[in-house]
């Protein structure tokens, strides 16, 4: 019997170790123990070191996590610098919202792009912040010493809070640094990172919409692609070097590090190693738990959604003012509604729940004869999932339809301090939130329409209305039942009519002289209280019913990891720096069916259709096409290349990566997967997982021969 629980344990030890052999996002100081060897017979020329060094400068000191200063540690896209003067690259879709911010009917720089051709003209984004890594500690040992096992997950995550403020406080004392520590491997591990984060993050240039965004919601997601997604950027700092807020004082970023530009080209098989910021992925869910993402967060996020793109769609194509107000909005929410059908398809395609109860079996196999909290763990998360579903189901209602569909509510709920301040509060305290509001509410209008707004309220109200179950309706929806019959439509015309919030002239004039009761039965105000109650109820609720779901997930990868003992396996991202490594590849999506590694600008002209607002190509560059005059960025047959692919590991956060040749060279810039592969931030798929990355000679040729800003291409080391 010992003998055949060997043989048993050994095979498990194969199978299961087999799921993470190709794929990857790697902690870079890990990489010297785990993956340089690997990376080395890839091709690699670069030793540890040059990646990861905290004594010396090195390919880390490059790389930059865009983030905005109220959560200045969750990086919605990578950067990379490029110039001793603190110059940065990035995607277009990253700096989407930046660039919205700036433009104008009169200066429409999404549609027409923007060049600064000196200093002078770049343009300062509030808010935005760009971190780069100092150092990382493996702090797990420490964090550990304060638990113990007759401790509950709510005195467990309250120790490790506590240990962990402790540790990053003591890292970035007497430093201009930030620092803070997080969980790897469902708080199995826990890391300190160290960060220096500058505030003064100015616009430098973006190609029009049409080129950077290039085929829009069609070919998001997909493979082949034509798009120069691409936004140039710039970090300023106090003139000491410190990190300081906008000032005209300013003065570029002096970085440790910058990527040399290498237009060489890329071919079959080069070696490619993306370094970013990860936002999330989930290699380590269960069955159960992918069976939510697929039925509730995946499906309804995507049908909801689409009820919202379909009234901005007909609002933006209406007028240029509303298509500029909503673009960055429109981006935003159309991202995901196609990511999370795409991802359902890929996943059912794979058959990956199957993939997942196979690895279930063998964990129940290993667990046999250990701890019982062990053998319990699967059908704990079973009964976790099963007993949250229907508040699950009523949440992402209430998320995609209510909280995030519309904006009106929200706003209107977070301006309902004023309620108990105008109740019980001093006419100082008063005048100070009041002035805040002002502040809130002049970015909010900006891009903001009335007649916009009411139609997605209207046709979100509605939608969630008539597919939501009825016992978890926000309290708003059983009044409009009862005093409209349901009709929607009626109660957001009153509310538009009456609410102090349906405008900014209504709310500036309420604000010089603010009334209690009219505050307290605005239709705008009740409404949004109404929407976040009920979400922080059904949260609530949620919890309760998944109590086991924290602890049973970390004793699964704690058993994983056990198992696996001595492999190199990669925790799952989580907004850290990470790198993934692997090589540019052609693949074969299905049957009969090739993909070339690399696109060029004539499947821009191919593509190109005047009567669809996603394929559009500006007139400078078909003059330039026809001419050929692609300067030295073609390639030996003389094209020019447009976008490449690699099977790098990535997801979402890593837009705007640098894709790194074996010489620490830039060759691309990482932008989107492919469809084929939807399911990888759940499990890798070796065979199709592909990163989609614009070739950096597209990028070079736009600046240099499309905007004629050598100011620009004179601050880079080119590499021929």
């Amino acid at each position: 019997m010992k003998k055949l629980l060997v043989l048993l344990s050994a095979l498990l030890l194969i199978n299961v170790s087999k799921m993470y052999a190709d794929e990857g996002m790697w902690l870079l100081m890990l990489l010297k123990d785990k993956n340089i060897n690997t990376m080395q017979e890839k091709g690699l020329k670069l030793t540890a070191e040059q990646i990861y060094d905290v004594n010396q400068s090195c390919l880390k000191d490059a790389i930059i996590g865009l983030g905005n200063l109220g959560r200045p540690f969750w990086h919605f896209c990578t950067g990379e610098i490029v110039s001793p003067e603190g110059l940065f690259f990035t995607n277009h879709h990253c700096g989407y919202g930046m660039i919205q911010s700036h433009s104008t009917v009169e200066h429409d720089y999404l549609a027409d792009g923007f060049w600064a051709y000196e200093k002078s003209q770049e343009l300062p984004n509030s808010g935005i912040t760009a971190s780069i890594l100092v150092r990382m500690e493996d702090v797990t040992d420490q964090v550990k010493a304060v638990l113990t096992d007759d401790m509950d997950e709510n005195k467990r995550n309250e120790a490790i809070r506590k240990i962990s403020k402790e540790i990053s406080d003591k890292a970035k004392e007497g430093t201009h640094y930030d620092a803070y520590v997080t969980d790897v491997f469902n708080s199995n591990q826990f890391f300190l990172f160290v960060h220096v984060i500058y505030k003064d993050v100015r616009l430098v240039g973006a190609p029009p919409t049409a080129m950077g965004k290039y085929g829009g919601d069609t070919d998001n997601w997909s493979w082949p692609r034509h798009t120069a997604d691409f936004a140039m950027f710039r970090i300023y700092t106090a003139p000491d070097g410190s990190p300081a807020t906008y000032s005209k004082d300013n003065v570029p970023l002096k970085p440790k590090h910058f990527l040399p530009i290498s237009i060489k080209g890329v071919k079959e098989d080069d070696y490619a190693m993306i370094m970013g910021f990860p936002g999330t992925t989930n290699r380590y869910i269960t069955s159960f738990g992918l069976q939510e993402t697929m039925d509730v967060t995946n499906t309804l996020r995507h049908e909801i959604r689409d009820v919202k793109i379909n009234v901005l769609r007909e609002e933006m194509a209406s007028d240029q003012k509303i298509r500029i107000q909503y673009a960055s909005k429109y981006a935003s929410c159309s991202n995901y509604w196609k990511y999370s059908n795409e991802q359902n398809k890929a996943l059912k395609a794979l058959n990956t729940i199957d993939i997942k109860r196979e690895i279930e079996k063998q964990y129940l196999q290993w667990a046999t004869g250990k701890d019982a909290k062990y053998s319990r763990v699967l059908t704990d998360l079973e009964a976790s999932y099963t007993n949250r579903k229907p508040y699950a189901i009523a949440r992402m209602y209430v998320l995609e339809g209510l909280l995030t569909g519309p904006e009106l509510p929200y706003f209107a709920y977070q301006c309902s301090g004023l309620i108990n301040a105008l109740d019980t509060g001093s006419q100082e305290y008063v005048d100070k939130l009041i002035e805040r509001i002002k502040g809130t509410a002049a970015k909010f209008y900006k891009d903001y329409n009335q007649e916009t707004e009411q139609k997605l309220m209207i046709a979100l109200f509605d939608y969630v209305y008539k597919n939501m179950d009825s016992q978890y309706y926000p309290s708003f929806m059983n009044d409009v039942q009862k005093k409209y019959k349901g009709d929607f439509c009626k109660y957001v015309q009153v509310m538009m009519k009456k609410s102090v919030f349906a405008s900014k002239e209504k709310l500036d004039a309420f604000l010089e002289k603010p009334n209690l009761k009219v505050l307290k039965s605005d239709l705008a105000m009740l409404t949004g209280i109404s929407i976040f109650e009920k979400y922080r109820e059904l949260t609530i609720l949620m919890q309760q019913a998944g109590e086991r779901l924290d602890v049973s997930n970390r004793l699964f990868v704690e058993g994983l990891l056990d198992i696996n003992q001595g492999k190199a396996m990669a925790p799952d991202a989580n907004s850290t720096i990470r790198l993934t490594y692997g090589t540019v590849n052609s693949y074969y999506p299905r049957d009969a069916v090739f993909y070339n590694y690399y696109t060029t600008i004539e499947g821009v002209m191919e593509k190109e259709d005047p009567n669809s607002t996603e394929f559009i190509v500006p007139q400078r560059l078909k003059d330039l096409y026809k001419a050929k005059d692609f300067g030295p960025y073609a390639n030996e047959k003389g094209e020019l290349a447009a976008c490449f692919i690699s099977n790098n590991d990535i997801t979402g956060g890593n837009s705007g990566s640098p894709v790194i040749n074996a010489n620490g060279e830039l060759i691309g810039l990482a932008f989107d997967g492919n469809g084929e592969a939807m399911s990888g931030d759940i499990d890798f798929e070796k065979n199709l997982q592909r990163c989609i990355n614009v070739d950096i000679r597209y990028v070079m040729f736009i600046i240099d021969k499309y905007a004629g800003a050598t100011n620009l291409i004179n601050e880079m080391t080119i590499v021929k």
